[in-house]
């Protein structure tokens, strides 16, 4: 039986990832500061996301060790929640390598979490693994500082990945996709902004599969763009949203009342102006095949 190590188990993306393995009946042990959270047969181990402790043991003759362990940026970027965010990924992407380097029989493979983000705003043309531009800002910055300490440490033994991840969509209680729909029946499913700002998503399952994928395959190292190969446009996506919950219209949000909205509701309206038009050039390349390439498809099943 294989075993997968998932810092942040407690988080949406690792009950999506531990759901999955438990059912391909590898053998899960998930790291997050409480069990609440955490999915039924996942073997919780503590950590306080800050020290080496005894959880480091649970790192030794795994196969595969997933962090997806960091603070929402689903928040105002006031000071004090950009520290957060910030150390929430580097502080713990480094812990994790101090343990790793410590381990006798170290992880086989380690995927580190990293975010599409970091391209920067596209409306002239898709950002893929090799041709992507680097853009700027906070959450750029972000996504650069949590790469830089992911692979500033060379572990000879570990063969290292990062996943820059579009939006995952879920249907589950209080992701991307379940808020929409709740803004959707209440008449408010419009376009935001413009509506054409590029969307780059990925469905849970796919994200699943594509994590298991990267670390089966032997050759794969490096950054890979983990999204769906058919971006959408905003006003199609909230089209697909008000499609799925029977709303025939919605009110479109103009950037006034989209910085009103975002400030009473304690977001930031980067999160859905900002344009990502990502495309997974080196998974296409290399053989992944996606099971949810269209989102229309997706939002049907």
């Amino acid at each position: 039986m294989k075993t997968i190590v998932i810092a942040g188990a407690n988080g949406f993306l690792g009950r999506v990832i531990s759901r999955y393995f438990l059912q391909k009946k590898w053998n899960v042990i998930g790291i997050a500061r409480n069990q609440r959270g955490v999915v039924e047969g996942v073997d919780y181990v503590e950590w306080d996301g800050k020290t080496l402790g005894v959880w480091t043991e649970a790192l030794e003759w795994v196969d595969v060790l997933v962090n997806l362990a960091g603070r929402s940026v689903n928040c105002r970027y006031g000071e004090e929640n950009r520290q957060a965010v910030l150390d929430s990924r580097v502080k713990t992407t480094q812990l994790l390598g101090e343990a790793v380097a410590e381990c006798e029989n170290p992880p086989k493979v380690w995927i580190n979490s990293s975010t599409a983000t970091i391209y920067r705003h596209a409306e002239d043309r898709p950002q893929g693994d090799f041709d992507g531009e680097i853009g700027a800002g906070f959450s750029v910055n972000v996504a650069k500082a949590w790469e830089k300490a992911f692979f500033e440490d060379d572990l000879n033994s570990v063969r290292k990945i990062a996943i820059r991840s579009a939006v995952v969509m879920a249907d589950e209680p209080e992701t991307v996709w379940t808020v929409l729909q709740r803004l959707a029946r209440l008449g408010l499913g419009g376009k935001m902004g413009s509506g054409k700002q590029r969307v780059s998503w990925i469905s849970d399952l796919d994200f699943a599969r594509a994590v298991e994928w990267l670390a089966e395959n032997d050759a794969a190292t490096g950054t890979y763009n983990v999204s769906a190969p058919n971006p959408v446009t905003n006003a199609n996506l909230m089209r697909c949203v008000r499609d799925s919950v029977g709303m025939r219209i919605g009110l479109p949000a103009t950037v006034w009342m989209l910085e009103i909205g975002t400030f009473f509701m304690r977001t930031e309206t980067e999160l859905v102006l900002k344009s990502r038009w990502v495309i997974p050039t080196r998974l296409l390349a290399e053989g992944f095949q996606f099971e949810d390439p269209d989102l229309i498809e997706w939002s049907d099943k």
